[in-house]
C-alpha cells in the first residue's frame, strides 16, 4: 500500500518530503491540504495529525507528523541511498547537527521574511514596521552566513561529497524568502554554487515542480481570499510582531 502524504507545497517542510519521496521513487498518494484555507483544521485531517500541521503521513494504520521524523522514517523504511542519511557515524552527525540547528535559524528566519514581506502586507493588508523588516533581514543574513561558514565551509555539501537530508532541508528553507521576492543568493557565490549542486542532484525538473507554488506566490496572493486568513491574523501578528 502506498504512503499517503498530506502536503501543501507552499510549506517548505512539505517540499522536502515531496522531493525526497519523488527522487527516491517512493510510491505515495498526494493528499492536498491547503493551509491558507484552513484545511488543516478539518475533522478528517485531525485524525491524521492532531497537531494540525503538515506534512503528515499515513502508512497503513500508522500516522505521524513532523518533517524531519518523516524524512528519517522514509529513508530507513525504503532503504534509500546511504548518502541521504549516512550510516557513517560522523557524516550522520553532521546531518543531524544541521537538522537540529535549522529550526530556529534558516527555518524561522526564512519564514519570517515570507510573511513580513509578502503575506502580511499583501494579504492581511497590515503595514510592517521598517524596524521589524530590517531585523528579520539581519537575522536571515546571519543564518545564511552560518550555513556558508560553518555548515558548508569548503565542502560540496553539508555532510561532504554528496547531497543529504541536511541539504534538502536547507534548500527548501532558503528558497522560502525567494518566493517573497528577496534574492538571498545575490552576493553569495558559495551559497549560489551550493544551490546549483543541490538542484542538479535533485534534478531541475523535480526542483522546479516542488517550488512552482512558492515562486509564483507574489502573483497568487493577488487573487487570494484574505477573509480565509482572518482567523489566523491575531496569532500571526503575535508571532511576527
Amino acid at each position: 500500500m502506498a504512503l499517503e502524504l498530506y502536503l501543501d507545497l507552499f510549506s517548505q517542510p512539505c517540499r522536502s518530503v515531496f522531493i525526497f519521496a519523488k527522487k527516491n521513487n517512493i510510491p505515495f498518494v498526494f493528499k492536498s491540504i491547503k493551509l491558507f484555507e484552513g484545511e488543516q483544521y478539518g475533522e478528517d485531517f485531525g485524525k491524521i495529525n492532531m497537531i494540525r500541521k503538515v506534512p503528515a503521513i499515513r502508512d497503513g494504520d500508522f500516522t505521524m507528523g513532523e518533517s524531519i521524523a518523516i524524512l528519517m522514517y522514509m529513508a530507513e523504511k525504503f532503504r534509500t541511498p546511504d548518502h541521504w542519511y549516512p550510516a557513517d557515524l560522523q557524516k550522520r552527525a553532521l546531518v543531524n547537527e544541521y537538522l537540529s540547528w535549522q529550526h530556529t535559524a534558516t527555518r524561522m528566519h526564512g519564514s519570517k521574511i515570507f510573511w513580513l514581506k509578502l503575506m502580511i502586507p499583501k494579504v492581511m493588508k497590515t503595514e510592517v514596521p521598517k524596524e521589524k523588516m530590517d531585523s528579520a533581514i539581519e537575522d536571515l543574513e546571519g543564518s545564511l552566513k552560518i550555513v556558508e561558514e560553518k555548515f558548508l565551509q569548503d565542502k560540496p555539501f553539508i555532510a561532504g561529497e554528496h547531497i543529504s537530508l541536511a541539504d534538502l532541508v536547507a534548500i527548501v528553507e532558503i528558497m522560502q524568502p525567494v518566493g517573497a521576492g528577496m534574492d538571498v543568493f545575490s552576493g553569495r557565490p558559495k551559497l549560489t554554487a551550493w544551490r546549483d549542486r543541490v538542484q542538479a542532484a535533485i534534478g531541475k525538473d523535480l526542483f522546479d515542480e516542488a517550488h512552482q507554488d512558492i515562486l509564483s506566490a507574489a502573483k497568487t496572493v493577488d487573487s487570494m481570499d484574505s477573509s480565509k486568513l482572518e482567523r489566523f491574523k491575531p496569532r500571526i501578528v503575535k508571532m511576527f510582531f
